[in-house]
């Protein structure tokens, strides 16, 4: 289909061409350039009637190229529409991404610093097993209990 578009497209300029070619020739050559001329009966009214032909057809080639530019700038804008729409999607993803490692290393930090809670709490209790240092064991142990139902 595009194919017929762009070749009916082209049958304005080639008719202009060809009105231009008609004009020029009955209106600078006369019969004893060419025997042809003799046959047409009034050529400056065939010249006249063919410079209106070729200004409608001029006027008919001038819209066709005028809408081919409209339909080609707004293929360019929907394009540059479609990159940036797809630009802002890879952001939007690599900010999501950030944000997803960002948290991951925010919660293996905090696991990490609880399980050092834990473990400092379980050898201070198991060098000095004082009811200072079984209280800290205790509640390291309800912040583990508090941690592991933060996960589920």
């Amino acid at each position: 289909m595009n194919r017929w578009i762009n070749f009916l497209a082209l049958i304005p300029s080639t008719t202009l061409t060809l009105l231009i070619i008609g004009v020029a020739f009955l209106r600078f050559y006369d019969e004893n350039d060419f025997t042809l001329l003799g046959q047409v009966t009034s050529p400056r009214l065939w010249s006249n009637r063919l410079t209106v032909a070729a200004i409608l057809v001029a006027l008919v080639n001038f819209g066709i190229e005028w809408d081919r530019r409209n339909r080609e700038t707004d293929r360019l804008a929907q394009e540059a529409q479609r990159s940036a729409e797809e630009e802002q999607r890879r952001g939007e993803d690599k900010a999501r991404a950030e944000n997803e490692r960002a948290e991951a290393t925010e919660q293996a930090t905090r696991r990490t610093r609880i399980e050092v809670e834990r473990d400092l709490a379980l050898l201070s209790f198991l060098a000095d097993p004082s009811d200072q240092n079984q209280r800290q064991l205790t509640q390291v142990l309800a912040l583990l209990g508090e941690y592991r139902d933060t996960l589920n």
